[in-house]
């Protein structure tokens, strides 16, 4: 059933389903490197051992890109998916972006001598498609702005506000 152009879909993060096999690492070093190198991910899993907890992090394709913003050459741009995608053939290597990301969802790697990001997988992003758990998975924004409410009112008492 094909979905109607104008439904975006962003990644959606679910630490409670997290169970730290790092499926996404792998995955996303193979799709994009061809090779199985956690090191090369889009992705990182960060644990967490004395709450338990695994947590995938990448890119959130901020709708005001701190990273697109500073870019000397105008190398990033937001794709048809929504994703910020970086142009190759314009960066040049400056890692501006990687400074101004304020989540540090930006990596370099110095052999390849370029940065890297989630790019969505050309709207199909592989890390949500194979993760075992279900901790990451890509739907329609309406739905993640329930998740985000309901993940709100939960945790509100906690951190003494709403998200």
């Amino acid at each position: 059933m094909d979905e109607p152009e104008d439904i975006m879909k962003q990644l959606l993060i679910k630490p409670e389903k997290c169970i730290g096999c790092r499926t996404c690492e792998l995955v996303c070093s193979f799709g994009h490197y061809n090779e199985f190198n956690p090191k090369m991910a889009n992705v990182k899993v960060f644990e967490y051992e004395q709450a338990a907890v695994a947590i995938p992090m990448m890119c959130l394709q901020c709708d005001e890109a701190a990273c697109k913003k500073v870019c000397p050459v105008g190398a990033i741009k937001e794709d048809e998916n929504g994703a910020m995608v970086i142009n190759y053939d314009k960066c040049i290597g400056c890692k501006m972006c990687q400074n101004a990301c304020p989540l540090g969802n930006i990596s370099y790697h110095p052999a390849l001598r370029r940065v890297f990001k989630c790019d969505l997988c050309e709207g199909e992003p592989k890390c949500a498609t194979f993760c075992p758990g279900k901790a990451i998975v890509y739907e329609e924004v309406d739905a993640v702005a329930e998740r985000r409410k309901m993940v709100s009112e939960k945790y509100k008492d906690v951190i003494g506000e709403e998200a």
